[in-house]
C-alpha cells in the first residue's frame, strides 16, 4: 500500500502543518468510510502517538459484510448498504455539490450529475479516443477542412447510410484518420446516433479495416444510444482477436455512468475471469461508483489495489479527495493530498479547484483563498489558463473585486470557458446585468452560440427568481434553432421549481423530454420530489418515484429519504416502506432510521407531529 510519509505541503491548505503521518498508515484507513476506524485502532495497543495503523484483515480476507467478494471475483450487489456512519449520512445525488451549504436552499435542487458524469472517462479515454489524440485546437481545425465530417452534419438523423453511399459513389474514400477527427467532433457535439451509424456503416461496407478501439467506440455509442445491455450483446459480434481489455473497460465505463451497480460489478468480475489485468482504469471506476451510492466499499477497493499491486493516478486521488471533501473530513482530505504529493503526483489546477471548493463549503475560507492564490499564481495574465477555473470560486467566495479583477484580464479577447465562468461568478453575485452584457457580447464575437451557454444563462435568471427572463430566453433557443439538451432542460426544471411552480416544472420536464427523446437528469427528477415531498404531497411524491425508478435511477438512497419527508409532513403513514427498501437493496442509514421511527405508525415514543416540531 502507498504509505503517507512526512512531507511538506506546497498547497498549504492548513494553517498549521497537518500531523506528520508516519509509514504506518495506509489509503486503505485513510479513505475508510468508517470515520471511527482510526480512533478504534488507538485502542489495540500500538504506542506511537501518530498511529493509524492499517486494521488487521482476517485470515482470508475474501468475505465482508457488505456480502461481497473482492477475491473471489464475484460481487453480490449489495448496492446502497450502509451502516449509518457520517459519510453514508450524505444526501445521496448531491456528494458533488457546488453551492456550499449557508447558500439558500433552493441552491441544493439544481445539483447536476452531469458533471460527475464527465469523471467516468480517465486520463486514458477509453471510449475509442487514442491516448496519443491531437490536442483540441488543431482538431477543430482538422474538422473545419474535413468534407466528411460535413456530409455527417448535413445527413439526416436517422439515415446516415443513404448519405455515405453517395460519399462512395461520388468516388470519394475513407482514410482512418479522417473517420476517427469526424468521430470525434460528433462526440464532441454530442451527435452520439449519428456517430454510431457512421461505424456501423463501416463495418457492415468493410471500407476499412477496424481494430479493437473502433469496436470499443461503437460499443461505447451503442450504449449511448441504446443502453448497456444492448451494447453487452454487441460484444458477441466482435472478433474474438479484438475482443480485448478496452471492449470491457469501456463497458464498464457506461455501466459506471448509468449507475448501474449490479451490471458494473458483473462486467468487473468478467473482466477478471477473463484474465484481464486489473488496471487503474478499472479501480477508478469502481471508485466513482461507490462514491455515488455507497461509500462503505470505497475501503474495500483500496484494499484490492494493494493485492492487485495497482498503483493509483491523478485520477484516483481526486476521487478519493473529493470523496473526503463532501463529508467535511478536511484532515482526511489533506492527508490523501500528502499521500499524493508523496508518491510524486502533483496536484494539477482542478483538483486545487476540488480542494477549494470543499473548503468555501465547508466554511474554510482562509484555506480556500490560499489555493486561489496558488491557482492564479505570480502573474494571472501570464497564467490566463486558471481564470476559467477560478472565477466561479470567487463568486461562491462572494468577492466581487476579485471576479471584476480576473475578467479583466479576459474580457478584451475572450474564450469560451473564461466567459461561462464569467456568467456563473457574476449570477452567483447577483450581478444580472453583467452576466447578460457577457452573455450578448458573445453573440457579437461567436454570432451562434450552443445550449450551455442559453443554460447558464437560465441557471442565472433561476438563481435570482426571474422566471419572465427565463421564458424570454428559452423563446429566444427555438428561435435560433438551438437544440435543447438534458442540461437545458434541468435548468428549466429549476427555474419553475424556484418560482414556486412545481406542477409546471413537471409539466415542462415530461413535454420537452418527449419530444427530443432525451432521458432527463436524476437532480430534474429531485428536485420535483422535494418540491413535493415539502408539501406533503404524497401522491405527487409517489408519482416521481416510480418515474426515477423507470428511468433507470435506482440504489440510491435520497430519493427514498425525500419520499418518506413527503409521508411525515403529510402525517400519514408509509405502510410497508421497510420491505419496499429490502426489495430494492436499500439499506438504511442514520437519517434514514430516524425518518422510519418517526413515521411507524406503532412507535408510541413519539408522535409525528413532535418530530415535526
Amino acid at each position: 500500500m502507498w504509505a503517507l510519509r512526512r512531507a511538506g505541503n506546497p498547497l498549504r491548505v492548513s494553517a498549521r502543518q497537518v500531523a506528520s503521518v508516519r509509514g504506518c498508515t495506509s489509503l486503505e484507513v485513510l479513505l475508510s468510510a468508517d470515520a471511527k476506524a482510526a480512533e478504534e485502532h488507538c485502542g489495540q495497543g500500538c504506542q506511537k502517538s501518530c498511529c493509524c495503523r492499517q486494521p488487521k484483515p482476517s485470515a482470508s480476507r475474501s468475505s465482508f459484510s457488505s456480502g461481497w467478494s473482492m477475491w473471489g471475483r464475484s460481487f453480490s450487489s449489495q448496492a446502497g448498504e450502509n451502516s449509518g456512519d457520517k459519510d453514508d449520512d450524505l444526501e445521496e445525488g448531491f456528494s458533488d455539490l457546488e453551492v456550499p451549504p449557508e447558500a439558500d436552499k433552493k441552491e441544493v435542487e439544481s445539483a447536476s450529475e452531469e458533471s460527475s458524469d464527465e469523471d467516468a472517462v480517465d486520463e486514458i479515454d477509453s471510449l475509442g479516443v487514442d491516448a496519443d489524440a491531437k490536442p483540441e485546437k488543431e482538431t477543430v481545425k482538422r474538422a473545419s477542412q474535413s468534407p466528411l465530417l460535413k456530409v455527417l452534419l448535413e445527413a439526416p438523423r436517422n439515415d446516415v447510410a443513404t448519405s455515405l453511399k453517395k460519399w462512395v459513389d461520388a468516388g470519394n474514400t475513407f482514410d482512418r484518420s479522417d473517420v476517427f477527427y469526424v468521430i470525434l467532433n460528433l462526440r464532441k457535439r454530442r451527435f452520439f446516433a449519428k456517430a454510431l451509424q457512421l461505424l456501423e456503416w463501416l463495418e457492415e461496407s468493410k471500407q476499412i479495416d477496424l481494430i479493437e478501439r473502433d469496436y470499443a467506440s461503437r460499443l461505447d455509442l451503442m450504449a449511448k444510444v441504446n443502453g448497456v445491455y444492448r451494447a453487452e450483446k454487441y460484444i458477441d459480434n466482435i472478433p474474438a482477436s479484438h475482443r480485448g481489455e478496452i471492449v470491457y473497460r469501456t463497458l464498464l465505463a457506461n455501466c459506471v455512468a448509468e449507475v448501474n451497480v449490479r451490471k458494473a460489478e458483473e462486467v468487473f468480475n468478467k473482466m477478471k475471469d477473463l484474465g484481464f489485468p486489473v488496471t487503474v482504469f478499472a479501480i477508478n471506476q469502481l471508485l466513482l461508483l461507490y462514491k455515488r451510492v455507497d461509500k462503505k466499499k470505497i475501503a474495500d477497493v483500496l484494499a484490492m489495489m494493494e493485492k492487485e499491486n495497482v498503483k493509483p493516478s491523478l485520477f484516483t486521488y481526486k476521487l478519493l479527495v473529493d470523496t473526503k471533501g463532501a463529508s467535511r473530513d478536511f484532515e482526511g482530505m489533506e492527508k490523501v493530498v500528502e499521500s499524493m504529493q508523496a508518491d510524486g503526483i502533483e496536484p494539477d489546477i482542478l483538483l486545487q479547484a476540488t480542494l477549494a471548493k470543499h473548503y468555501i463549503f465547508g466554511g474554510h475560507r482562509g484555506k480556500a483563498e490560499t489555493i486561489l492564490e496558488l491557482m492564479e499564481g505570480d502573474d494571472i495574465k501570464a497564467n490566463r489558463n486558471a481564470c476559467h477555473v477560478v472565477l466561479p470560486l470567487y463568486g461562491f467566495l462572494g468577492k466581487k473585486d476579485d471576479v471584476e479583477r480576473i475578467w479583466q484580464v479576459c474580457e478584451a479577447n475572450p474564450r469560451l470557458d473564461e466567459c461561462l465562468s464569467a456568467i456563473d461568478a457574476f449570477g452567483r453575485l447577483g450581478d444580472v446585468e453583467k452576466a447578460e452584457k457577457v452573455f450578448e457580447d458573445m453573440f457579437v464575437k461567436w454570432k451562434s452560440l450552443s445550449s450551455k451557454f442559453y443554460n447558464a444563462m437560465i441557471r442565472v435568471y433561476a438563481n435570482q427568481n426571474l422566471l419572465d427572463k427565463g421564458k424570454e430566453l428559452l423563446k429566444r433557443m427555438d428561435e435560433n434553432g438551438v437544440k435543447i439538451g438534458v442540461s437545458t432542460l434541468d435548468s428549466l426544471v429549476k427555474l419553475y421549481v424556484d418560482a414556486g411552480e412545481v406542477e409546471k416544472a413537471e409539466s415542462v420536464l415530461y413535454k420537452l423530454s418527449q419530444k427530443n427523446r432525451m432521458k432527463p437528469q436524476y437532480s430534474s427528477y429531485l428536485m420535483l420530489l422535494d418540491s413535493y415531498s415539502k408539501k406533503g404531497d404524497v401522491h405527487n411524491s409517489e408519482k416521481v418515484f416510480n418515474k426515477l425508478r423507470q428511468m433507470g435511477y435506482s440504489g440510491r438512497i435520497r430519493q427514498y429519504q425525500l419520499l418518506l419527508h413527503a409521508y411525515l409532513h403529510a402525517k400519514a403513514a408509509p405502510y410497508g416502506f421497510r420491505e419496499r427498501m429490502k426489495a430494492d437493496n436499500i439499506f438504511p442509514n442514520s437519517v434514514m432510521a430516524t425518518l422510519l421511527a418517526a413515521t411507524d405508525p406503532f412507535n408510541q415514543k413519539k408522535t409525528i407531529s413532535d418530530m415535526l416540531d
